[in-house]
């Protein structure tokens, strides 16, 4: 692709690292921006400035919140002792698209990948074993993608936290395997975690 200004194709190159954006794709999103007047322009670059400098991470839960603890941990209708486990903030904001949990979560920040390098202590499970061990949980549910990724993270937490006095269970398995709890629509995304299982159950089928 021939570029006719320098500051043009930086653009594009920048744009084309975001994840799903191919050089043509980020071509029509720089001009579509050029298109338009400086003032909104400048807002859009703010809001991303001022996101990736004042973005927090709850220091209860790991989610992305504007402030220390975010506002789901922070309500006191939550249901504190009950913890449902997730990969990252895509998978809380399609269960509380749902409105039916009503607990509260666990952000691991990814799952267990020994072929990505990405071992138990680059993840949030440290934080998750205390909080069990603190005796304040009464069940803890998996709601990681059914993956052999999703699987194994499942596990080796559940290993850590067997012995405590806490429910462990597995949203069912509506969501067919391999897939994100992102891309599942909200009513088999709800049931799901209705209908959920005692893990040792999901233990069966691995």
């Amino acid at each position: 692709m021939e570029f006719s200004s320098k500051l043009l194709e930086r653009a594009v190159n920048e744009m084309a690292q975001l994840p799903g954006i191919g050089k043509r794709t980020a071509l029509r999103l720089v001009l579509h921006l050029l298109k338009q007047p400086k003032e909104q322009t400048e807002q859009f670059t703010s809001a991303l400035l001022k996101m990736r400098e004042e973005i927090k991470f709850c220091k209860k839960c790991h989610n992305i919140s504007d402030v220390e603890i975010c506002d789901i941990c922070s309500n006191p209708s939550r249901d504190g002792s009950v913890i449902c486990v997730v990969e990252d903030i895509r998978d809380v904001m399609a269960l509380e698209n749902t409105g039916m949990f009503k607990g509260l979560y666990h952000v691991l920040g990814g799952k267990i990948s020994p072929i990505d390098g990405v071992g138990p202590s680059q993840l949030n499970i440290n934080s998750l074993v205390e909080k069990v061990k603190s005796g304040a949980v009464k069940e803890i549910i998996f709601a990681l993608s059914s993956t052999m990724e999703g699987d194994t993270t499942n596990f080796y937490i559940y290993k850590q936290i067997k012995d405590c006095e806490v429910i462990t269970s597995t949203i069912a398995r509506g969501i067919a395997i391999g897939d994100e709890l992102e891309y599942a629509d909200e009513v088999t995304l709800g049931r799901s975690l209705i209908h959920r299982i005692p893990f040792e159950n999901s233990l069966k089928n691995m």
